[in-house]
């Protein structure tokens, strides 16, 4: 036992040892990434640069919904998918790390922000980017109720196709500005011209973090789990796919 304990102390020491050296060099590679691609392509903004599934390679998060990996030195990347085959199973790693990052940011956005529709008792959650003037937007807004009923709970973010500045922009900026929310937002989405209206509103942020996760249509409707559905699902389709049970 006493000519193990230096055997021992020593296998320690050199694993701490090894370890701050990997961090290093972990932390080099994060610097040298960051430092190529923010030269290469200007207005790139870099959010997270971490090892991927990948040995050697690094997975990059920027303002782009599409991820990068890298090589080490930062000299070689690819934009796409990466897929894992495990189990006689593949996997999309890419889109599971982007189910992370959307659930990551939907989930932090406070209720006060969002024109939210609230069942009585609240069994499930989604969070639904839309636009006044888009038809299946107003068509799954219809099914409010009917998720309200099934203990669905629908939370409203803005997402005007056309962008900032826009007509359906300022639509936008009037429903949320008004006093009551949830009314001008349905009044809009039949086609009802909101009383115009202007205040310090969440519309311009959350058309850009919609860009940030991949959305490109409305409505998109993101799980708790961070995964998206695009386009319009019936209430009864989406409890279901929500797991709860449907009468």
């Amino acid at each position: 036992m006493h000519v193990m304990r230096p055997f021992v102390l020593v296998l320690m020491a050199l694993s701490v040892a090894f370890g701050a050296r990997a961090d290093e060099q972990q932390e080099q590679a994060v610097k040298v990434i960051k430092q190529r691609l923010a030269e290469a392509v200007p207005g790139l903004k870099i959010l997270k640069v971490s090892p991927s599934p990948i040995p050697g390679v690094y997975e990059v998060e920027s303002n782009n919904p599409q991820l990068l990996y890298t090589s080490a030195d930062g000299q070689y990347f690819v934009a796409g998918d990466i897929y894992q085959v495990s189990e006689g199973r593949i996997t999309n790693l890419a889109e599971r790390r982007r189910e992370e990052t959307r659930a990551e940011l939907v989930n932090s956005i406070d209720e006060s922000k969002m024109i939210v529709f609230k069942p009585e008792v609240v069994k499930a959650s989604i969070t639904v980017f839309t636009d006044v003037d888009c038809g299946y937007c107003r068509k799954l807004h219809k099914e409010v109720p009917r998720l309200n009923e099934l203990g669905v709970q629908v939370n409203y973010l803005a997402y005007p196709r056309a962008g900032v500045g826009s007509g359906s922009y300022q639509k936008m900026v009037s429903v949320w500005c008004a006093d009551d929310q949830q009314a001008a937002l349905t009044e809009a989405k039949l086609g009802k011209t909101p009383a115009s209206k202007d205040c310090k509103n969440p519309v311009a942020d959350q058309y850009n973090l919609g860009n940030q996760i991949g959305i490109s249509g409305t409505p998109a409707i993101v799980l708790h789990d961070g995964r998206l559905i695009p386009g319009y699902v019936p209430a009864d389709s989406l409890a279901k796919g929500l797991g709860l049970d449907v009468k």
